[in-house]
């Protein structure tokens, strides 16, 4: 589920006492959607599962695993790892605290419960999770034109490399640039460039239709997709269209010396069984290189060699 379109906050409610749960779900449903395991293995296949929990409200004393070795696994695991983690429990010894603090707990909350602490600590850390993960999603997209940045596609390309690797399947990967880029700038002024490199973005994006594809603003006026599951001819078929989409918007570029509207080059490298490319680096690295020869060989135009 898409925090975007969900209304509250998602709070994972462990404990073996049907009791407890249905004392902590009277308390925060109202607010919150609510999720229950009642033992350690439950607790970690539903930290995985969507909707993902914002919240963890976790019981210390469990039968088979307890909560420290259900924290210590959340926090092993990169795709639990950031979600907090609030120990419920009856052991309010501060050696039982710092050993959970130690572990990664974010706070304590003992038993017999408070609603209204119960609440204003449940909301206190909930707001701080949220704002983090406001924090992160920015920090993945370029202010400007508002697509994954160089750090995001850096991430996603590693991601997609190891799944070509495990599957078998193609990787391609698109290096753009807009060409004469610099004199746009010199001769429209940097306000009209930020305006161009952001109606070039909307057409990359508006131009690959999978889920999986992926535009991203490589830096300056280069731009990255990455085509999982693509060939080499499919891969030189979408550039073609990328590069017909950004000329089709007829964008005034005076300064250019192909035509008079802006034009993009495109390299395209493809990882398969046939490349011989170990690392996803040296995928880039070749795209750059593809792109460096439609820039030498007269630009606005794709070239795979």
């Amino acid at each position: 589920m898409d925090k975007k379109i969900r209304n509250k906050p998602i709070i994972l409610v462990v404990d073996d006492a049907p009791v407890n749960v249905k004392v902590l779900t009277a308390a925060l449903r109202q607010d919150y959607i609510i999720k229950v395991a009642v033992n350690g293995l439950d607790a970690l296949a539903s930290a995985k599962s969507e909707p993902y929990p914002d919240l963890i409200l976790l019981d210390v004393m469990m039968p088979e695993m307890d909560g420290y070795e259900v924290l210590r696994l959340l926090k092993e695991n990169p795709a639990t790892s950031r979600i907090p983690v609030i120990f419920v429990t009856a052991k309010a010894s501060a050696i039982d605290e710092e050993a959970g603090l130690n572990l990664g707990a974010i706070d304590y909350i003992t038993k017999p419960i408070s609603i209204p602490v119960t609440r204003a600590r449940v909301r206190n850390h909930v707001a701080l999770k949220l704002q983090a993960d406001l924090l992160e999603e920015l920090s993945l997209i370029d202010p400007l034109t508002q697509i994954p940045n160089r750090r995001q596609m850096d991430e996603n390309l590693e991601n997609e490399w190891k799944k070509a690797l495990r599957s078998g399947k193609p990787l391609s990967i698109l290096m753009i640039d807009i060409d004469y880029f610099k004199g746009y700038n010199d001769h429209y002024g940097h306000g009209a460039g930020d305006e161009c490199l952001c109606r070039v973005a909307e057409a990359l994006s508006n131009g690959v239709s999978r889920s999986g594809d992926m535009v991203a603003r490589y830096g300056g006026e280069e731009f990255a997709v990455i085509l999982p599951e693509t060939d080499l001819q499919s891969a030189l078929l979408i550039a073609e269209r990328l590069r017909q989409l950004v000329l089709g918007l007829n964008l005034p570029h005076a300064a250019s010396r192909l035509e008079m509207r802006v034009t993009v080059s495109i390299g395209c490298a493809t990882m398969d069984s046939a490349t011989g490319i170990t690392k996803a680096a040296e995928l880039l690295q070749k795209a750059d290189s593809m792109l460096y020869q439609a820039k030498k060989m007269g630009r606005n135009q794709v070239y795979a060699g």
